[in-house]
């Protein structure tokens, strides 16, 4: 798409700053994402190129009982460091909160307070322009007033409906007050961007729905009266007009509508409730129906981020800003997602609509959004960086957002394919529109060595799970060791970038036959980096725990010295001293002790053979290891590959067991007779094991625990062994 440059959407930036209350607990944020402590995260922020950043300015945080001196020392230093950058703030003061333990969003009360904080927020901070008092109060409104989800817990229309006329109101005298002190402060009114599709026979219910998702920005464009389609409805439910009027009276329509959008947005409603999950079936008092992501239904008519923003544009007229643009996946796919707003943004720009600006959001990358706030058990999603070892790591998509920021075509080889919202294996029910799946264009392969390997082949499945384009090639097309293989493999493809995860992986049999565990672990390794390093191709290899004696008691983290006591570790890490020596940007994994549902030969698949035949099983009960589920670590592999991460890194879940603990926690989980499972110690084995080679990362924490890994281990082959079932049962 050409455009000149000063005709592209800006791209702006949002930090996830919820302050949300679920009875009497508190979810703050920026508290969860030690930003309190560590303002100097923000430094990370400065080199993106933004123009503008969604920033809190909350009440809960600042003025949490009501006679509080409020200190805006932390909120001071931020916002002067975004001026100081030319970065301009828009000001949030109410982020799906229902305000201080003083009031909440039913409070009668809450407009004026919050007004009152407003005032406040103003006369400290004169030289704010851009204001976001309540942030999507229309789903604030229903996720705390109809669904119970968040505080005051209430499960009723009235109470929504009170909860958003409250809100609204709290929004206009806000403005007023903001005003009051700066005339030239501009509203930017963001809400949620959904639509609902249905059967015929829920049409009523989609209807309804429809008009419902306008009420925000109806009530403050002063739209809201006897004409409006939900005036029987609100009048239903018992509200004065006088309420209503005040809208009227005192409309304050957005300066831009600031619109968040995200996959889910968009839902559909059917009665044939059998096609659908358990957990999405519900219903009104007229019909029993499944509410689903409409993007995983057929659907013939308009929809999409770009069907919706022309409907925002054309009912309101008003400047658009896309306000939150940030999905919860894959990185390619959080990719593919950010530039597939992006390009809505420029194409709906270019033919005339007013779109001011794309936002990555969730810079940080937020916490407890998988459960909806509703835990204080929460867990943690990596957004534009990742922080979830105590430090700012820049992800791919802060690459891409500083490539699109500096007017680039950030055309890379990931971008070329669809993400999971068009592929075909999205559909609740099968679509005939087989051709969603192909490739928007042609695009780079990723090169996987190691086809015959159990690594490599869980590779190759998941890369076709992620539709990350891809080979996997035997010795015969690119045996490591060979060089003139090597360059015309990369000649012939043209990788963005390989993973070796060909080796030889016997430990004990590598004590009498040395010589081909160093040409295929070392040798290989080294030759590999060397062509790799030439040709400027992107290479992952994998190391292993057995790089150390065993002389700790705690698990091993990247920068503990290295000690090998057998002929496979000590492989391992001439390989790893070759490698970063010569080719410094690689990314080397250090693994251990994987186990799959793929994989008959691995430990737990031994065990399970062994107790299914009545046999006894022996297991070491005097090596403490780190056992790592191969999707777990593909995926995290993955995922650091395409953030174009370096250097050694430490993958495995977390926990640390002997490998008689780690079978009868397996068992545990089956039906099979932990008897059969016998301890073994000071084994006579050819090569020497570690007392003690557990890992853990001080560089990467979002490996799941080996509780997590060993639920979807059991998940996986429950499927599978279904799957086989159902193949047999078939033919």
């Amino acid at each position: 798409m050409s455009m000149p440059e000063h005709q592209l959407p800006e791209i702006w930036g949002g930090v996830e700053c919820t302050i949300n209350r679920v009875n009497n607990h508190y979810l703050d944020q920026l508290e969860l994402a030690g930003l309190y402590n560590n303002p100097e995260y923000l430094d990370s922020i400065i080199n993106l190129g933004l123009k503008q950043i969604r920033f809190p300015v909350l009440w809960e945080k600042h003025q949490p009982p009501l006679s509080t001196q409020i200190d805006w020392s932390f909120t001071e230093d931020c916002l002067h460091k975004f001026r100081e950058n030319n970065i301009e703030p828009i000001v949030g003061l109410l982020h799906h909160g229902s305000g201080p333990a003083f009031t909440d969003l039913l409070h009668e009360d809450f407009p004026v307070l919050f007004a009152e904080y407003a005032t406040k927020v103003a006369e400290k901070f004169p030289w704010v322009q851009y204001y976001t008092p309540v942030n999507e109060p229309l789903t604030t409104a229903r996720f705390s007033g109809l669904y119970g989800l968040w505080y005051p817990h209430k499960k009723n229309d009235v109470s929504f409906i009170k909860m958003l006329l409250n809100e609204l109101k709290a929004t206009v005298l806000a403005m007023q007050a903001i005003r009051k002190i700066n005339p030239e402060a501009k509203l930017i009114q963001t809400e949620d961007l959904g639509k609902t599709y249905s059967t015929p026979l829920l049409a009523y219910q989609a209807g309804f729905e429809n008009h419902r998702r306008w009420l925000t920005f109806d009530i403050l464009c002063g739209k809201i009266n006897s004409l409006h389609p939900l005036w029987k409805y609100l009048m239903r439910l018992g509200f004065e007009k006088e309420k209503l009027h005040f809208f009227i009276n005192n409309h304050c329509p957005p300066d831009l509508i600031g619109v968040n959008h995200y996959i889910t947005s968009e839902r559909y409603l059917d009665e044939n409730t059998e096609h659908y999950p358990n957990r999405s079936v519900g219903g009104n008092t007229l019909h029993a129906y499944a509410d689903v992501e409409a993007v995983r239904v057929h659907i013939e008519e308009p929809h999409g981020l770009e069907h919706l923003l022309k409907e925002i544009w054309e009912r309101y007229n008003l400047p658009v800003a896309i306000t939150e643009a940030h999905l919860n996946c894959t990185r390619e796919d959080q990719l593919r997602w950010f530039n597939h707003v992006y390009k809505v943004a420029c194409k709906l720009k270019s033919d005339g609509v007013d779109i001011r600006a794309v936002t990555a959001w969730a810079l940080f990358g937020p916490f407890g959004w998988n459960k909806l706030l509703t835990s204080i058990n929460v867990e943690y999603e990596t957004g534009v960086f990742d922080i979830s070892a105590g430090y700012v790591r820049p992800t791919a998509l802060s690459n891409l957002i500083k490539n699109i920021g500096e007017g680039n075509n950030a055309v890379k080889p990931l971008l070329g394919q669809h993400g999971w919202w068009k592929q075909q294996s999205r559909y609740y029910k099968t679509s005939s529109n087989e051709n969603e799946i192909a490739s928007t264009v042609a695009v780079q392969p990723l090169i996987v060595i190691g086809k015959t390997g159990t690594l490599g082949q869980a590779i190759s499945r998941i890369c076709t799970e992620r539709n990350i384009h891809h080979f996997l090639l035997d010795r015969s097309a690119a045996n490591i060791c060979n060089e003139e293989l090597l360059v015309n493999m990369i000649n012939q493809y043209q990788p963005w970038a390989i993973i070796n995860a060909a080796g030889y992986v016997k430990v004990d049999d590598a004590e009498s036959n040395k010589a081909a565990c160093y040409k295929a672990n070392f040798l290989g390794v080294e030759q590999l980096a060397a062509v790799c390093c030439g040709y400027d191709v992107k290479l992952m290899t994998f190391s292993s725990d057995l790089v150390f004696g065993g002389e700790k008691s705690d698990p091993y983290v990247e920068t503990d010295l290295t000690n090998p006591i057998n002929t496979y570790g000590h492989s391992k890490l001439l390989a790893e001293m070759s490698l970063l020596k010569q080719y410094g940007t690689a990314l080397l994994i250090r693994t251990a002790a994987f186990f799959g549902p793929w994989d008959e030969y691995n430990f737990a698949a031994q065990m399970f053979s062994k107790l299914e035949a009545g046999n006894e099983f022996f297991a070491p009960d005097d090596n403490v290891i780190s056992p790592t589920y191969l999707p777990h670590l593909v995926h995290a592999s993955l995922d650091l590959l395409i953030d174009d991460a370096s250097g050694i890194w430490h993958l495995t879940n977390k926990g640390s067991v002997t490998w008689f603990e780690f079978a009868k926690r397996l068992a545990e989980r089956s039906d099979l007779n932990q008897e059969l499972i016998v301890p073994v110690y000071n084994q006579q084995t050819p090569a020497k094991r570690p007392a003690f080679s557990a890992l853990e990362s001080i560089k990467y924490k979002l490996m799941p625990s080996l509780d997590e890994a060993l639920d979807a281990y059991f998940l996986s082959t429950v499927i599978l062994k279904e799957r086989v079932l159902t193949q047999k049962y078939e033919h």
